[in-house]
């Protein structure tokens, strides 16, 4: 293949924010009632639409969520990605050696992943123009919609983008839209998963860079 794009999942992949988000959403059921446990929930709604975690999170609860669950729940976010919030090891340098076009699309909201991007130091790398929200396009992981237009934006073909992704929402969405796939698999048990789901898997960011070269 003559490869034209790499596109990259955010949270998980770029910056460390997953467990992050899972402990606000924690302690936010907990203070309704309902106990969780931290890396469980984690490993759970990992790459899910966050509408669709909130909906699972009323079926445990057996009641609707109070109407100020979702600004409260990003107002949280936001404090710890304030205090606490790093990018993904090495990704730095990754991006740096990769030689390639790239951008990101990612399930949150634009002001979350510039929030992120920011606060890590990795704006620079991308800027505007290379940033892609699945609220911004209405389409969100596993749908392959936020790609594909994140393809066309950076004019791009379809079967000639690789998808960098951690989740298996986020994989069976590349590979639905005719991208293939390098699954982040730095979490434990990750890799079957990813794996199963038609990802090539690697556990270092410092392994993209060639990875990308032979591919």
């Amino acid at each position: 293949m003559s490869l034209e794009l790499v596109i990259f999942d955010c949270d998980g992949v770029l910056v460390d924010s997953e467990l992050l988000a899972t402990r606000a959403l924690v302690e936010q059921a907990g203070e309704l009632g309902l106990t969780l446990d931290l890396h469980e929930t984690e490993v759970k709604y990992r790459g899910w639409k966050f509408a669709d975690t909130l909906a699972d999170l009323e079926v445990m609860l057996g009641r609707p969520l109070p109407e100020n669950f979702l600004p409260n729940h990003r107002s949280r976010s936001d404090v710890l990605f304030q205090a606490e919030l790093t990018m993904i090891e090495g990704i730095d340098r990754a991006l740096a050696a990769i030689g390639l076009p790239f951008c990101v699309a990612s399930n949150g909201t634009p002001e979350k992943i510039r929030l992120s991007l920011r606060k890590t130091g990795l704006y620079p790398f991308f800027g505007e123009g290379r940033i892609f929200s699945a609220y911004e396009v209405g389409s969100w992981k596993p749908d392959p919609g936020l790609f594909l237009h994140a393809a066309q934006a950076m004019g791009a073909s379809p079967q000639n983008c690789i998808v960098v992704e951690d989740s298996v929402p986020g994989v069976r969405a590349a590979i639905a839209a005719g991208m293939r796939v390098f699954g982040y698999a730095a979490v434990p048990g990750s890799r079957e998963a990813l794996t199963a789901e038609g990802a090539q898997t690697f556990r270092a960011m410092e392994m993209l860079p060639a990875l990308l070269a032979a591919a």
